[in-house]
């Protein structure tokens, strides 16, 4: 029966028993109506409380049973339902609240699942992570971080500062100068050589600070190996290229001088001069890269610079040049945008589209060597900064990297990317 099914059957009886009342009492008080009505009043207010206490003491139970599941769920526990046994507009309202209860527990018992998978992975991965509060407490640390930090002792709780003061020297040292970084621990055959990043959010509305620490030790010697099989590929292959030649030539001008032929052995000796000089310039590039000594700045003016640069390549200037003086060292910089500029030229761009911009981006400096040749592939894109990579037959792989070491020893870094419509835009960014 619905709720105003039974409201109306509550009303209908209450005035039936009224009547009832009213009928009786007339019988003895004919005389007076008024008192007969009062009677009657007074006679059915128990029997009226009574029905509707009985009818309203089930519904209020169910409200504080919604209540108490309610403040149940508010705490995170989904185990509690509710039973209505009457088919009215209330069960359907009980039937949602259950319904609504069992979503929340299976969402509930995925969200504990993934946090223990989460929580299974951080703790056991060799990464040290340190969640670090804003004031120094460290929230949160796994077994990575306690083995590496505290001997495997509980981290939590303690000052990270305190932490930090009993940590190796290099550690503190890393941590202290801010941002990421690699510092190494050890020395010589037992250096291990870590990776810090650093990552800071707010948490709760308070701000915090996740650091990482990665052994990589491993990968850089792997790499270390790799890139010396590398240099010792383009070596080989540069000395052979040399030697050969000349090795070939000087037999030829030894056969010649013994058939007293000597009108060939200028072009003999030219070519092997040749040969020599390039075999020169290609070590001297080799341990210009490999010495690159700390950068002097000094205050450079632009027209001046630029000046210097068009004396030895040729160029366009995109824009205007800053007014204001850079600081960088000339003597590197030059180098850098010379390399930069003579590969604008080897990309098969005509020599009016290779061009220079300078401008200031915030507080940094870009500036952008770009041209309208073939590009770079995908595969191409990925190594083009690698020392020793070259896709040139005759080329080294270094004037790209030295570039990159340049504008690293000055504070910045180096980007390539397609330009849209063809060609390629190198950019050096700088801190102004």
């Amino acid at each position: 029966m619905s709720l105003s099914a039974r409201y109306a059957a509550l009303a209908a009886l209450l005035a039936a028993g009224t009547v009832i009342v009213t009928v009786a009492l007339g019988a003895w008080f004919q005389d007076s109506p008024l008192l007969v009505g009062a009677l009657a009043l007074l006679m059915a207010l128990p029997m009226v409380l009574w029905l509707v206490r009985s009818q309203f003491r089930p519904m209020l139970s169910l409200f504080r049973a919604l209540n108490g599941t309610v403040s149940s769920y508010r705490d995170g526990d989904f185990s509690f339902g509710l039973r209505w046994p009457r088919n009215d507009e209330l069960s359907e309202l009980v039937d949602a609240h259950n319904a609504l209860g069992d979503v929340l527990r299976e969402q509930r018992l995925g969200l504990v699942q993934r946090e223990l998978l989460l929580d299974t992975m951080v703790q056991n991965t060799p990464v040290a992570m340190l969640l670090v509060a804003e004031g120094g407490p460290i929230v949160y640390a796994n077994i990575a971080a306690r083995q590496l930090l505290h001997q495997g002792r509980k981290l939590e709780g303690h000052r990270f500062d305190a932490i930090l003061a009993q940590a190796n020297p290099a550690l503190r040292d890393a941590v202290e100068r801010g941002g990421d970084g690699l510092f190494s621990v050890g020395a010589e055959d037992d250096e291990e050589i870590y990776h810090l990043a650093r990552r800071g959010f707010r948490l709760n509305g308070r701000a915090h600070e996740l650091l990482l620490l990665r052994q990589i030790t491993v990968e850089l010697r792997r790499q270390e190996v790799q890139t010396w099989k590398k240099v010792i590929r383009v070596i080989s292959h540069e000395l052979n290229n040399s030697l050969a030649p000349v090795a070939s030539l000087a037999h030829s001008g030894g056969e010649l001088v013994r058939r007293t032929q000597y009108e060939k052995l200028p072009a003999i000796f030219a070519t092997i001069e040749e040969r020599a000089r390039h075999l020169e310039g290609f070590i001297r590039g080799y341990a210009h890269f490999a010495k690159l000594p700390m950068p002097r700045r000094e205050p450079i003016a632009w027209p001046e610079f630029v000046s210097r640069l068009h004396s030895q390549i040729p160029f366009a200037v995109d824009g205007e040049l800053p007014t204001g003086p850079a600081q960088f060292d000339l003597a590197q910089m030059e180098q850098a945008l010379l390399n930069l500029l003579k590969n604008a030229h080897e990309s098969g761009s005509a020599d009016d589209q290779v061009s220079l911009r300078v401008r200031h981006a915030g507080q940094m400096l870009r500036i952008e060597v770009m041209d309208r040749g073939s590009g770079m592939s995908d595969a191409v894109l990925s190594n083009a900064l690698v020392p020793f990579y070259s896709t040139k037959r005759s080329g080294t792989g270094l004037g790209l990297a030295l570039a990159r070491e340049i504008a690293e020893a000055h504070g910045g870094r180096i980007s390539l990317g397609n330009r849209e419509g063809g060609g390629l835009a190198v950019a050096m960014v700088l801190p102004a």
